[in-house]
C-alpha cells in the first residue's frame, strides 16, 4: 500500500492568499470603475461644466466691452459686437459711430482687468445666467495720465449657437445704494 504523499500546510496556504489577493483587487478595481462612471454621468458634472463656460465667456465679455483703444476702435467694437447678443447687441452696433467718434475724439485706452467673478444664477435648459464681476478698469488720457477704477457688474447671459453671450450689463449696487 502506497503511503500518500504529504504536503507542507505552508503550501497549501499560498494559493489561497494568492487567490484572496485576486478576489479584494478585482472587487477593488470594481468599486472605482463604477465610482468613476457613476461620477462622470452624474448631472452635477454637466452642471458645473456648464457654470463654469458661463463664467468665464461672461468675464471675457465684461472685460471686452470695458475696454478700447482710440488708436484701434473698430477692434474693440468688433470685440463689442461678437461678446454680446439681443438687445444689448442691437444697442451696440446702432451706437458704433457714436462710439468711436466719442472714443477718437477723446483719445482714450481703457483697459479692463477681471479681479473676480461668479455665476448667481444658471438656468441650463432655458441657456440663460447671471453674473457678478469685479473689475478695474484702467483709463489712460491723451496726456499720459491714468486713473483705475474699481466696479462690479451684474450681467445676463444667454446662450447661443452652443456658447454664453452678455445679453445685458449694468453697474451693481454697492451698499445702500440702488443701481441706476
Amino acid at each position: 500500500m502506497k503511503r500518500p504523499v504529504r504536503t507542507p500546510a505552508g503550501a497549501r496556504t499560498l494559493p489561497a492568499l494568492a487567490l484572496a489577493l485576486v478576489l479584494v483587487a478585482g472587487g477593488f478595481a470594481a468599486w472605482t470603475g463604477w465610482d468613476w462612471y457613476a461620477a462622470a454621468h452624474d448631472d452635477s458634472a454637466a452642471y458645473a461644466v456648464q457654470r463654469d463656460a458661463a463664467l468665464a465667456a461672461g468675464e471675457q465679455a465684461v472685460q471686452n466691452l470695458n475696454t478700447l483703444d482710440h488708436r484701434d476702435v473698430d477692434h474693440g467694437l468688433d470685440l463689442w459686437e461678437s461678446s454680446t447678443t439681443g438687445d444689448l447687441h442691437d444697442q451696440l452696433a446702432s451706437g458704433r459711430k457714436e462710439f468711436a467718434d466719442q472714443v477718437e475724439k477723446a483719445k482714450t485706452v481703457s483697459t479692463a482687468r477681471v479681479l473676480s467673478g461668479a455665476v448667481t444664477e444658471l438656468d441650463d435648459r432655458a441657456g440663460r445666467a447671471r453674473i457678478l464681476v469685479a473689475l478695474r478698469v484702467t483709463v489712460k488720457a491723451s496726456d499720459g495720465k491714468s486713473t483705475d477704477k474699481d466696479s462690479r457688474m451684474l450681467g445676463e447671459l444667454t446662450r447661443t449657437g452652443g456658447s454664453w453671450k452678455l445679453s445685458a450689463l449694468g453697474q451693481a449696487p454697492v451698499g445702500g445704494t440702488s443701481a441706476g
